[in-house]
This record gives C-alpha cells, structure tokens and sequence, in this order.
C-alpha cells in the first residue's frame, strides 16, 4: 500500500473510538452475571463469555467499515485479509478478573497498525465512564464523560525513584509469579509505593494521566499494551523494555530520566527470567 493511499490516522481512531464503546457497552451490560467459560495459562488465567461476545463486536464492527483490513484479537488469533496495509490489535476485555469480581478496572482496547506501525489506539473503561486516545504524533487525550471536551494528557514530571508511585503485575504461572514476587520485594522499599491495578492497558493510562509516575511489567502480550504503550509514549513517557522496545519479556513506561533510574534497578534484579 502506497503512502498516499493510507487511511489517516484520525479516521481509524474515529472507528477504534465507536468500536470500543460498543463493545464496552455490551460488556457492561453483562457484569454482575458471568461465570468463567475457559482458562488459558493457568487455572487462574481465565476467559469469561463476555471476553469472547466482545472481540465478536469488534471484529464485526470492524470488518463492516473496513472488510480488507486484518485483526489480531486475543482470543481469536489473527483473521481478516490485511490486503490494505491495516491492522487492528485487539483485547476485547483487558482485567478479565476485574470484571468477573465487579472491579471497575477493566477495559476494552484496540490499536490501529498501518505497514506494521501503531498510529492511533483507544483504551476504553466502561465503568469509569472514561476514554483514552492518541494518534501518532498527535498527542494522548482523556475524555471523561458526555459532553466534556476531551483533555490533553501530560505524564507527571519525573520524580527520583524513591519518590516514585509505581505500578506492577504479575503473571499466571506459579513459576512466574515467585521471581515477580521477589522483584517487587526487592523494589519496594526503594520507592514511594507499589500499587497493583489488575488491567495493562489501564496501568499505561494512568502512566499517560499521571495517575502513576512509572509501570512495569514482564510478560504481556502485543494485545495488552499495543493502544496503551501509544498512549503513554504520546503523553511524554517514554515506553519500552530493559534492552530495547517493550515487548513481552519486559514493559516500563515512565518519563525519560525516571525510565532510566527504574530500569537500571530492574536490571540488577533480573527480572526477566521464570523461576
């Protein structure tokens, strides 16, 4: 696909940004009644029905605006034919757990790929009646409810790390989970506090908000932080991993000289590793 003949990345948030609130409405119309339908890694890692009803939302909404688009989605895989350069990223239901104990912070979150880039996300919590966005190079906003003008947002100015309020989580597997453990152990009495949100793409908002001044996290996947690691870089963190861009073995997001203290610390503990 040529340049010119790319779809703007404001067009896609526009799409990302009715799919997401679509689904979250479906989504929000089922708490309360859902049981866990499957597990993945672990007993503990679930997947309720609700995950599965809302990445078909988005996959239908999708694909009837866009049929030659390809989707990633998290429980579903790759589908789509991807013959016009675009790729959307999807977690249906980002904090299953949440959701399936009536905690509010659960989101749906889809990003927009254009030739394998990410140029526009949205992280959408049903619940705190709050949406996030960004476009690439076109800044990170918050928009709080109908009729409020949406908010540019700006990550906290950098604190040293003994200042810092830091979020985390943790994995499934038994193994993964004691190293993770350990690490927070080790970090906490280095910094302000340690909070545990329960949702990856909720964690980088509010990294993005200043919510947090710093998150990490080992173990995720491309779906849980494709929208949220644009939203964060997009607000001024800077976002990725302990030896280059964030990927699945390791996600810090926190402003630049911060980013640099946290990861020098997470280094020494090696973090990347299972038991």
């Amino acid at each position: 696909m040529s340049q010119s003949s790319a779809p703007a990345a404001a067009d896609l948030l526009d799409l990302a940004v009715r799919v997401a609130r679509r689904a979250g409405d479906v989504l929000a119309s089922g708490e309360g009644r859902v049981a866990v339908a499957a597990t993945k890694s672990s007993p503990t890692d679930v997947v309720t029905e609700m995950d599965r009803r809302s990445e078909a939302v988005c996959i239908e909404e999708i694909l009837a605006s866009r049929p030659d688009d390809a989707i990633l989605g998290e429980e579903g895989g790759q589908t789509g034919a991807g013959a016009s350069g675009v790729r959307w990223v999807i977690d249906p239901l980002d904090g299953t757990v949440n959701y399936l104990y009536g905690l509010p912070d659960w989101a749906v979150s889809i990003a927009a790929e254009v030739a394998g880039q990410v140029v526009a996300g949205v992280v959408h919590l049903p619940r705190r009646g709050e949406t996030f966005t960004a476009t690439l190079g076109g800044g990170a906003w918050l928009a709080s409810g109908p009729g409020q003008a949406p908010v540019r947002l700006h990550a906290r100015p950098a604190v040293d790390l003994s200042n810092a309020l830091v979020g985390t989580g943790f994995g499934y597997l038994a193994a993964r989970r004691k190293v993770q453990g350990e690490t927070v152990a080790a970090l906490l009495p280095q910094v302000r506090d340690i909070r545990r949100g329960g949702s990856a793409s909720v964690d980088l908002c509010s990294v993005a908000a200043g919510r947090l001044d710093a998150y990490y996290e080992r173990g995720l996947n491309y779906w849980d932080y494709a929208a949220g690691a644009l939203i964060a870089a997009e607000a001024g963190a800077e976002v990725g991993g302990l030896s280059g861009p964030i990927s699945g073995s390791m996600a810090i997001a926190a402003p630049a000289t911060l980013f640099a203290e946290l990861s020098a610390v997470l280094a020494a503990l090696r973090p990347e590793r299972d038991q």
